[in-house]
């Protein structure tokens, strides 16, 4: 087996100021979340993405897919968000396996009184700390690694 390659020390302050700030952040905009309206994170981003879908509705598997989680964790998260009125599943007539989650009219007024303290955090959390460049930067260096990610390349370096 290859000796791996460790990190330099610009490398290793790279990395760590990505893994803190990512936690940072998410814990925050979290607690935000609870505190302001009574959501999660992760339930306010399936109701963003419900809210832009064609007719506030997707396909269970592509909702997964588009918040980069597990089927089985999204199922639970819906199953919450169903409880408390804010979404409903209903089945596909066309294809016994589909289930769509669809945003209910709660869910929309939800969002809306969500969006405004959540937008207001990610700006003071992160978009009016970084310069446009490094703001630049940032979305084309993370956009890179998602790429890599999504296209099953991690772990490869591309030429």
């Amino acid at each position: 087996m290859a000796e791996p390659q460790w990190l330099n020390e610009e490398e290793m302050r790279a990395w760590q100021a990505f893994v803190a700030a990512g936690s940072l952040v998410n814990r925050r905009l979290d607690q935000q979340l609870k505190d302001d309206v009574g959501i999660t994170h992760l339930q306010y981003e399936i109701l963003v993405r419900l809210a832009a879908a064609e007719n506030r509705e997707m396909r269970m598997s592509g909702l997964a897919d588009a918040l980069l989680n597990t089927k089985s964790g999204l199922t639970y998260q819906i199953t919450q968000l169903e409880k408390a009125g804010l979404v409903t599943r209903r089945s596909c007539p066309s294809d016994v396996r589909a289930v769509y989650a669809v945003l209910t009219e709660a869910g929309r007024g939800m969002l809306e009184r969500a969006a405004p303290g959540h937008v207001a955090l990610v700006r003071k959390l992160l978009i009016d700390v970084l310069t446009p460049r490094q703001l630049a930067t940032v979305a084309d260096g993370l956009g890179e690694v998602v790429q890599r990610m999504q296209d099953g390349e991690a772990g490869t370096v591309r030429q």
